[in-house]
């Protein structure tokens, strides 16, 4: 087995876009942070032959479920928020237009989009993750696709 911070140099760049498809920019590092801190906890007994990059994109989907749920259980914002500066500190290297296409879809399809198209697993482990049928992983993300190609033209602007 490979060391782990080997695994977190190959994977950690998709693992980490994945989170920001599913949960934006704000929340995709913690998210990040506590889907290594899990694995590399759990990693030592990982089975040889298992997959690695669904086994990260499994416990990324479960913090993904844990912060959706601490969002929900979060004050609602005010209508009127005071100027702040950026809670970053870094530059804008997030695409916003396009995390507000994907936050414009449902959950389900804004999952299957990132684990296909940013984590490239197939839908049968994308089903295993989200709980759902091979068919239903297909499907939502063809119809999260369509839905997000319906918001942009083909010079990538927003149709909103």
């Amino acid at each position: 087995m490979e060391p782990f911070e080997r695994v977190v140099e190959r994977h950690g760049a998709m693992v980490l876009r994945v989170v920001r498809a599913v949960l934006g920019p704000v929340d995709a590092e913690d998210a990040w942070s506590e889907t290594f801190l899990a694995a590399m906890r759990a990693y030592p007994d990982l089975d040889d032959s298992a997959n690695v990059e669904a086994w990260l994109v499994t416990i990324a989907h479960r913090k993904a479920i844990d912060v959706t749920r601490a969002r929900a259980r979060a004050p609602m914002p005010s209508a009127q928020l005071p100027e702040r500066p950026s809670r970053t500190g870094r530059p804008d290297d997030w695409d916003a237009d396009l995390w507000h296409a994907l936050e414009s879809l449902p959950d389900k399809q804004r999952a299957a989009v990132a684990y296909h198209y940013l984590a490239g697993l197939p839908y049968k482990e994308i089903a295993e993750i989200t709980g759902g049928s091979t068919d239903a992983a297909r499907r939502a993300a063809a119809d999260g696709m369509k839905a997000l190609r319906a918001r942009y033209d083909t010079a990538g602007k927003s149709h909103v």
